[in-house]
């Protein structure tokens, strides 16, 4: 699959999970949940309505938590992995 389909993709599956979708609760992950990952950085989880969970990884493969660059009318910012 050639980088213009590859994105096609991602950016299709991206839609359908976050797209008109709210969030109803953001929080960092719990100690307990970093432990059983075997992470040593907390990044912020975003709950939405239909139940679906977002936690930010720092790759593909899970090896730790990630943190959330957020772009705004004020400028831009981070909420940092803890």
């Amino acid at each position: 699959m050639g980088k213009t389909e590859l994105r096609k993709t991602w950016n299709a599956e991206a839609r359908e999970v976050l797209l008109g979708k709210k969030i109803v609760r953001v929080s960092y992950l719990a100690e307990e949940s970093m432990e059983n990952m075997m992470w040593h950085k907390c990044p912020v989880v975003l709950e939405l309505e239909d139940g679906t969970v977002i936690v930010p990884q720092m790759d593909d493969e899970g090896n730790d938590g990630g943190a959330l660059m957020y772009i705004d009318k004020e400028g831009q910012g981070v909420l940092p992995t803890l």
